[in-house]
């Protein structure tokens, strides 16, 4: 076992929010803030894209017209979009990091370890089925 039954790796969540804003978030199933930036992502493309940086080609959609688009793009548009995929990754990682412990603690008052996700005595200093080491605030 990988040691991540019921978390999520925050890891993960940042690479794949690097390859796009809001794929982390669809890999932690965080809906609406995927869609979130998803759209903001378009937005801002779309509103700092000058429609001169789009070429005229007959062929349509291809690799050179959108080469030719970004390297027509001014810099505060692309410090823009910059900005946008940075802020996307860290709110992935933040929240794939909270969800990890916030599942340490269950609604019932049990306590659960955040590296194996089972219940664990309070007693203990350790999870007795990973022997994983709880944090003293807990």
């Amino acid at each position: 076992m990988n040691g991540h039954r019921s978390g999520k790796r925050p890891l993960l969540a940042a690479a794949l929010a690097l390859l796009y804003p809001g794929l982390g978030h669809l890999y932690l199933r965080e809906w609406l803030r995927a869609l979130t930036w998803f759209g903001l992502t378009f937005a801002t493309v779309a509103i700092a894209l000058p429609a001169s940086a789009i070429p005229e080609t007959s062929a349509g959609f291809s690799l050179d017209a959108v080469m030719q688009a970004s390297e027509a793009l001014p810099m505060e548009a692309e410090i823009a979009i910059f900005v946008l995929f940075v802020l996307n990754t860290v709110d992935a990682y933040r929240i794939a990091r909270g969800s990890r412990t916030e599942q340490s603690t269950v609604d019932d008052g049990k306590l659960r370890c955040p590296n194996c996700g089972r219940e664990t005595d309070a007693d203990l200093e350790f999870c007795q089925w990973c022997t994983e080491p709880l944090a003293a605030d807990e």
